[in-house]
C-alpha cells in the first residue's frame, strides 16, 4: 500500500474521531506516535548494536554478557514509547 493512500485513511479516521472529541484524538495521535517512533528508533539501535556486539564476540567471546547489556538498552527505548503513550491516553 502506498503511503499516501495510509496517510490519507489515517486523516479520515481522525477526522471522524476529532468531531466527537479533539482532545482525545490528540492523545491518540501522541500515543501512535510515541510507540511508533520509539520502536523505530529501538530497531536502528538493535540492528546497529546487534551487529556490533557480533563482532566484537568474534574478538572477545569472555565479554558476551557486556555485548548482550548494550542490546538490551537499546531495546528498552521501545519499553520507554510503550510507557508515554500509556501515561498520554491514560
Amino acid at each position: 500500500m502506498n503511503a499516501k493512500a495510509v496517510l490519507l485513511a489515517i486523516i479520515l479516521v481522525l477526522s471522524v474521531v476529532a468531531q466527537e472529541d479533539t482532545a482525545l484524538a490528540g492523545k491518540y495521535i501522541g500515543g501512535g506516535l510515541a510507540v511508533g517512533l520509539a520502536g523505530l528508533g529501538a530497531g536502528i539501535g538493535v540492528g546497529i548494536a546487534g551487529a556490533a556486539a557480533i563482532s566484537a564476540m568474534v574478538e572477545k567471546p569472555e565479554r558476551l554478557i557486556w555485548y548482550l547489556i548494550f542490546v538490551a538498552l537499546a531495546e528498552a527505548i521501545a519499553i520507554y514509547g510503550l510507557l508515554i503513550s500509556l501515561l498520554l491516553i491514560l
